[in-house]
């Protein structure tokens, strides 16, 4: 069976977020009953409320989530509009996949050491490959 180019970016994203996803319960439910947080009593609370109470380690995968589960939204939308429009090439797949190795390096700076200076340009890099994509998307748009 041939698959489409984009299939494997975006099936290696979902992957990285589930690990991502699995990495923060591992850490973060040891983190809540050390602070004596009960989940099982525990009222809804917004985003970033538990900032003041886990150590920031933990947090950083929290908000390393949440990151994937934001931007990355406009690359799966990009790649399953060009997988519907045939959209193929060198350059489709050249920057699916370094969207794919810039979303990775982004969370693993965020979740090891999160140091802004490296962070950023890590997820600029990633800003510029969807934007690229979206261009293509564009121009196989006008040319179908």
């Amino acid at each position: 069976m041939h698959h489409h180019p984009l299939v494997g970016p975006v099936v290696a994203l979902l992957t990285w977020s589930v690990v991502i996803l699995l990495w923060m319960y591992v850490t973060r439910f040891p983190a809540m009953k050390a602070a004596g947080i009960d989940i099982r009593t525990r009222v809804g609370s917004k985003p970033g409320q538990l900032d003041a109470v886990l150590p920031p380690q933990v947090q950083w995968k929290a908000h390393n989530y949440m990151h994937l589960m934001e931007q990355p939204t406009l690359f799966y939308a990009v790649c399953f509009a060009l997988i519907a429009m045939a959209a193929e090439g060198m350059a489709v797949a050249v920057l699916a996949w370094a969207y794919v190795a810039f979303r990775v390096a982004h969370s693993l700076e965020q979740c090891l050491t999160n140091r802004i200076r490296i962070r950023f340009p890590l997820f600029f890099a990633g800003s510029l490959c969807v934007i690229g994509l979206v261009l293509l998307a564009i121009i196989a748009a006008l040319n179908s």
